[in-house]
């Protein structure tokens, strides 16, 4: 059983893509190195996936789809981080009620730095794929006002990037696939 996390290298205009989507990369590699640094073990497979070729049509979705989609019945929870990783406010959250009492517990957890909404949907288009067919999906939700200030611009470099606000990404993300990992029971469809 899978718990996939994801971001996408996508600088194919005048940026670098640093925000756009290195962030969603970088906190979605962050979250596993952190489980494997805390040495943690969940019950479900915890994978990375940084997709290519999202701004061509998700060409790289659809190829991993179609490798992969013989075993949808295994994949617990797709997540994708693509708005930039500024201050994060939530999850977006597509699934069943049931699923979606379950993630909004699962927040609570991150009282302490203020981040437990769970919004009614999930955003991306590498994941897309996935929550057609019935998967549960989540996308990370921040502050994205500044976000189109960068967005395929020149701007997005790594100055863009504020550290301790990734790090705030990174811990949602780290907590919320470590701990769907771990549970006793994939999440309600």
């Amino acid at each position: 059983q899978v718990v996939l996390v994801s971001g996408h290298l996508d600088s194919w205009d005048v940026g670098q893509g640093a925000m756009d989507d290195g962030g969603g990369a970088f906190i979605s590699w962050e979250a596993l190195s952190l489980i494997k640094d805390l040495g943690l073990r969940p019950k479900r497979t915890l994978r990375l996936v940084l997709w290519t070729g999202e701004e061509q049509g998700g060409v790289g979705a659809r190829q991993y789809y179609q490798l992969h989609k013989e075993n949808i019945s295994k994949f617990d929870i797709v997540m994708e981080s693509d708005e930039g990783t500024f201050r994060p406010s939530g999850l977006g959250f597509a699934g069943s009620a049931e699923a979606r009492d379950i993630v909004r517990e699962i927040m609570t957890l991150l009282q302490p730095i203020n981040v437990t909404d769970v919004y009614d949907t999930a955003e991306g288009t590498d994941i897309a794929y996935w929550m057609r067919d019935g998967v549960p999906g989540a996308s990370l939700r921040d502050d994205i006002n500044k976000y189109f200030w960068f967005h395929h611009s020149q701007g997005d470099t790594m100055t863009v990037q504020d550290p301790n606000q990734m790090n705030l990404c990174a811990a949602v993300w780290t907590v919320v696939s470590y701990v769907i990992a771990d549970m006793e029971d994939m999440l309600p469809r």
